[in-house]
């Protein structure tokens, strides 16, 4: 997937009180600005300009289009003169696309010596943007509201990243997870409600017995597999037992066929991502470690023991990252490191990690893994590059689905010798006793999907616009105003709940 196929749509509001002239001026701004946007090399989806709307059904009509047409992942809005915001109802009432308030001017600073009341009356951004900023507020819609001169650096990553989550929202919206294997050995917090995570979320959950997968890897051919095993050669380092010839080799070639096959079995489903139980690998020669890792880079969400959300998630904060630096993976809390301010969390599971979060060349290994019917297993050994990134979950509290967010710091770990698996190790913000503990007081997973490049922000766009209920955990949480903020909450949709 890339973006250049989708489209950001941009709508300027005006009115015809100033005459023909001035909405011909306010168009000419508006063409001059997305020309600009569009040219800066700044934005990773096209803006495509809608005109000016001048009367309500104007408005209505050009939002209505946008919710038909599947190039556009979201709409922009700027009040270049004063707009009655009582114009804008019918359109916001039908509006279902992320929509993004840019309250801006098109010249950037007052020409002193030479404003006069025409130009007052033409540029009325400051005025034309509070009376729309009222109706939306008034009319409870999320929205972003993004302030500054469109020129600037600053405002243009901010309508950047803004894309990224509008077309990381659009994608999920026909995601389907496919569950091989239901979820594991009572675990709660990875299981939820699907029916209201397609409501609200988009995500289709389809169970498929493992059975199914099985005739697709069986039918790989040796060429196939040849054809891959190349390609590993390229990227990969070998073990020595794991090279041509040598003893485990066998299990690469079937890491190999089952990378191929899963491929292939999600394609025929039209599946954006899946998950594996390694109590349910009937027909299968080893749990789908190294397939995972392999087509997760590609791009695919991955949740390990049957979980669907994590497994979406990742997948959006994939489309999200598309063409950032750093790489996303699902990940998992392991073990603790306690050294006072310096504490941190080993994250890791059996074999699944994106090898896109490591910056050296990643290693073929293949070890026995003693836990249900996993067996002897090919994987990518590795430890993820240092920096700054987020972790994130998506968990059902009953009445609501509620994100989760931790900013952490990824350092490098002591050597590693006898762990054959990828890892990272990480400090959570502000440090492990408040992170890991309002993180549990919020009832997060153990499974996490992780991000060098999404940011908090952009996660706290993606909440807004599903209309789930969101909570960071940054260098500025303390325990007593995290507990705080839940009960607040709590009261929230217990409150939004009853009136609904």
């Amino acid at each position: 997937m890339d973006f250049k196929g989708l489209e950001v749509w941009f709508v300027t509001g005006a009115q015809l009180l100033y005459g023909g002239d001035a909405v011909v001026a306010v168009d000419s701004h508006s063409t001059q600005m997305v020309k600009a946007l569009n040219d800066s090399g700044k934005l990773p989806v096209k803006i495509v300009y809608k005109g000016t709307a001048n009367s309500s059904p104007e408005v209505e009509k050009v939002f209505k289009e946008a919710n038909n047409d599947t190039k556009c992942v979201g709409v922009i809005t700027w009040m270049h003169t004063f707009s009655p915001a009582k114009m804008w109802i019918k359109g916001l009432q039908n509006l279902r696309k992320p929509l993004m308030h840019l309250h801006t001017q098109f010249n950037k600073e007052i020409p002193w010596n030479e404003i006069d009341m025409d130009f007052m009356n033409l540029n009325q951004s400051a005025h034309g943007d509070r009376e729309f900023g009222h109706m939306v507020s008034r009319m409870r819609k999320n929205r972003k509201v993004v302030v500054g001169h469109w020129s600037e650096e600053g405002v243009q990553a901010k309508i950047a990243n803004w894309m990224r989550v509008c077309a990381g929202w659009a994608d999920s919206q026909d995601m389907l997870i496919i569950r091989f294997g239901d979820n594991m050995n009572n675990v709660a917090v990875t299981d939820g409600d699907k029916v209201e995570a397609e409501m609200r979320l988009g995500y289709h959950v389809d169970n498929a017995p493992i059975a199914t997968l099985v005739p697709y890897v069986e039918a790989v051919t040796d060429a196939e597999i040849d054809a891959l095993i190349t390609e590993y050669e390229k990227i990969y380092d070998f073990a020595a037992d794991c090279k041509k010839g040598a003893e485990k080799h066998q299990f690469v070639r079937d890491a190999a066929a089952q990378e191929i096959g899963l491929r292939r079995f999600l394609q025929d489903k039209g599946a954006k991502g899946f998950t594996t139980s390694f109590n349910e690998l009937a027909g299968m020669k080893q749990l789908m470690g190294f397939a995972s890792q392999r087509l997760m880079a590609e791009g695919y969400g991955f949740g390990a023991e049957g979980d669907w959300k994590s497994a979406a998630l990742v997948r959006t904060m994939w489309v999200m990252g598309q063409g950032l630096p750093g790489g996303q993976s699902f990940l998992e809390d392991y073990t603790l490191n306690f050294d006072g301010e310096n504490s941190t969390i080993l994250q890791s599971h059996m074999l699944e990690i994106n090898p896109d979060i490591t910056g050296t060349k990643p290693r073929i290994e293949v070890h026995f893994l003693g836990i249900g019917d996993a067996r002897t297993c090919a994987r990518l050994v590795f430890q993820a590059h240092k920096g700054e990134g987020v972790a994130a979950t998506i968990v059902d509290m009953g009445n609501r689905f509620r994100m989760i967010v931790n900013e952490v710091k990824v350092v490098e770990p002591k050597p590693l010798p006898k762990l054959p698996v990828a890892c990272a190790l990480w400090k959570p913000m502000p440090n492990l006793e408040v992170g890991a503990g309002a993180w549990i007081l919020a009832g997060g997973t153990h499974h996490s999907s992780f991000s060098f490049s999404v940011t908090t922000e952009m996660l706290e766009d993606y909440a807004d616009i599903a209309g789930i209920e969101l909570v960071t955990i940054d260098e500025n949480t303390t325990i007593n105003n995290f507990k705080f903020e839940l009960k607040v909450n709590e009261v929230y949709y217990l409150l939004n709940k009853s009136l609904n």
